[in-house]
This record gives structure tokens, C-alpha cells and sequence, in this order.
């Protein structure tokens, strides 16, 4: 309610400076709805709590490790996968400007889509605690391990999506805005709730989420989007399978003891190895469609040429391999494979530029 209630104050300042534009008009009135809204809401939960004075004052007493709390407030917001599609977010602003970004427009861009990603993952985290705790990759995560409660991961959430909506929209652009929205939305509600525990295709339609942060970029860079930005977002949904499913042969006694249903666990690790050779080797075609069109340049067509000569390796194999190791050097590789990939694309169009 109360970072709401700052989000209204500064709509309504910008409303005042840019001349009362309809999109941030409809964003002050429908924030001021949503101030109201949760007040209600937090006076309603308080009530039905039923805490006694004795209770609370049992709580405000307890000492905080406020280190430890950073710690796990970051931690829960998984800043690894983070940067990570932020080097493709701003891949995809540099590529839509065909040159660097004005630096206001990129800082709010980055900041907006940090908080949305960090925010989705901790709201993950939320809504998985019962399974991280039965798998050994994740059993030391803040909300299962007890470091911090549910309803602490879930605000922590909730505040970081909500923060970086109109972080985006209040300094970026309407269009960019609405893509933030809904790489949330389709993360937390089609991925995490509705196919995580339910379907084995979970990383290849889920894959959509963490593919739309180069688009993001390119909506922020241009305040459109075009086929160039779709194979952008092709490319990372290309890639999220494999990667994902390299782990999930790594950890294939954590997913099978929590029952999600991955790949390996589902149809077994022979068929899970040849599926991850196929889509590689569709991710490597796909960064050629790049230059194919007229997209990019020699420098991305060398380096996208020799990183998925080294993928394509990676996979092989995997796929001909027994056991975790080269599963687990596909994992990490694949991880580099999309940074490099990224970054050739945002190399190959500054170095024109430049000469």
C-alpha cells in the first residue's frame, strides 16, 4: 500500500510536467483504485489475523539480523538469471537503435527490468516453497530454510513488480510497460501456476517469460516492435529448453522427489538427450536468421557461426554421453552461449559506429 501510494504521488507529478498525457492519466486513476483497494485489503487480513497486543509485542522484539535479511532479500530475487536477461534487454535496445542508448533511457529500461525479473522470481519462490524443500538445489533458499516467512517473500515480491511497472512506464514508454507486465504475468501465472507441476512441456511454453526481455529493450529503444525484435525472442525461447533441460538431468532425483514434471523425469533421460540435440541445433539455425535477413553483420555471423559450432558440441554430447557431468557443462555453456551471442549482436552494431 505504501510504495502504491508513492507510485501515485510521482504519477501524478509527471502528470503535472507532461502535460496530463492520456496513458499516465488512466495509470494515476487506476493507481489511486489500487491505493484505496489495498487499504481495505490490509485492514480486512489484519482483523481476521486475531493477534493479541501480547503477540505482537512477542514479534517486535525479536532481534533481526539485517545482514542476513539483505542477504536473503537478494538472494530470493536469483541475480545471476538477472543480469542475464538484462544483457539481452539491452541487446535488444542497442540493436533497435542500431547504437548506444541515451543513458536515462537504458538506466530506467534496466532498473524497470531488474525489478520485474527479480520480482517474478521471488514471487516464484512464494508460490514454490513446498517443493524447494523437498530438492537439494533449492532447500537452502530463504523461505524454505526459514530465514525469512512467506508472507515477507511474497511482499518483497509483489513490491518489486510493482515497482518496476512504473519504473517503466513513468520513465520509458507505454509499450515497454505493458511487455514488463506481461513477462510477470505470463512467468508467476502461466508458467509457475499453471504448468510447473502440471505439464511436461513447462520450459518450452514457459520459455515465453524469459524471452521477452529483448523485446522490452526494443519497445524502450524505439517504442515499437518489429520481425527483428520477434527473432530476438525466438532466440531466447529457443535456447530456455535445452538449457533447462540440462539441469533437470543433473537434478532429475530432486524434480522426480519434488513431482514436477521435467522431461527426464516424465519420458526418461534418452528421450530428454535427443530433444535437447534438436532444439540446439534449431537455436544455432535460428541466430543465423540474423544475418540471413539482413538483420545483422560479418562480426555477429563469425561469432553466432563459432558459438553454436561450440553449442552444437555441448549437445552432442550430451546427447551420445551418459551421466551428469557433460549435462551439467551443457548447462553452463549454454548460459555463456546467450551472453556472448548478445553481446556480438551489440558489438556488431556499435563497431560501424565507431569506425
Amino acid at each position: 500500500m505504501a510504495l502504491l501510494y508513492a507510485a501515485q504521488a510521482m504519477v501524478g507529478a509527471l502528470n503535472t510536467t507532461q502535460g496530463f498525457p492520456v496513458f499516465l492519466l488512466a495509470l494515476h486513476v487506476a493507481t489511486a483504485a489500487a491505493v484505496w483497494a489495498s487499504a481495505v485489503v490490509l485492514v480486512i487480513v489484519t482483523g481476521l489475523a486475531g493477534r493479541s497486543p501480547e503477540e505482537e509485542k512477542q514479534d517486535a522484539a525479536l532481534e533481526v539480523d539485517h545482514r542476513q535479511r539483505a542477504r536473503d532479500l537478494l538472494m530470493m530475487t536469483r541475480p545471476i538469471v538477472v543480469l542475464l536477461l538484462l544483457v539481452t534487454a539491452y541487446g535488444g535496445m542497442v540493436v533497435g537503435l542500431r547504437g548506444l542508448p541515451p543513458f536515462p533511457l537504458a538506466f530506467w529500461t534496466l532498473l524497470g527490468g531488474a525489478l520485474a525479473a527479480g520480482g517474478a522470481q521471488a514471487i516464484n519462490q512464494y508460490i514454490d516453497r513446498d517443493i524447494d524443500s523437498l530438492m537439494q538445489r533449492t532447500a537452502q533458499r530463504p523461505l524454505p530454510a526459514g530465514r525469512l516467512t512467506p508472507a515477507e517473500g511474497l511482499a518483497w515480491g509483489l513490491g518489486l513488480c510493482t515497482a518496476s511497472i512504473y519504473v517503466v512506464a513513468c520513465f520509458v514508454n507505454w509499450l515497454a510497460a505493458l511487455l514488463v507486465l506481461a513477462g510477470i504475468i505470463y512467468y508467476v501465472i502461466i508458467y509457475t501456476l499453471a504448468l510447473k507441476r502440471s505439464s511436461v512441456q513447462n520450459v518450452v511454453i514457459g520459455g515465453g517469460a524469459g524471452a521477452l526481455p529483448p523485446m522490452v529493450g526494443w519497445a524502450a529503444a524505439t517504442g515499437s516492435l518489429n520481425v527483428e525484435a520477434l527473432i530476438l525472442f525466438a532466440l531466447v525461447f529457443l535456447w530456455t529448453p535445452p538449457h533447462f533441460w540440462a539441469l533437470a538431468i543433473v537434478r532429475l532425483k530432486d524434480y522426480a522427489r519434488a513431482g514436477v514434471p521435467m522431461l527426464p523425469v516424465v519420458q526418461g533421460e534418452a528421450i530428454t538427450r535427443q530433444w535437447i540435440m534438436a532444439y540446439t541445433v534449431i537455436l544455432v539455425i535460428a541466430s543465423l536468421f540474423l544475418p540471413l535477413f539482413g538483420f545483422a553483420g560479418v562480426i555477429y555471423l563469425v561469432m553466432a557461426s563459432l558459438l553454436g559450432i561450440w553449442l552444437i558440441a555441448a549437445a552432442w554430447r550430451v546427447w551420445k554421453g551418459t551421466g551428469t557431468k557433460m549435462a551439467w557443462m551443457l548447462y553452463r555453456t549454454s548460459s555463456m552461449y546467450l551472453a556472448i551471442l548478445f553481446v556480438a549482436l551489440i558489438v556488431d552494431a556499435l563497431l560501424p559506429i565507431a569506425l
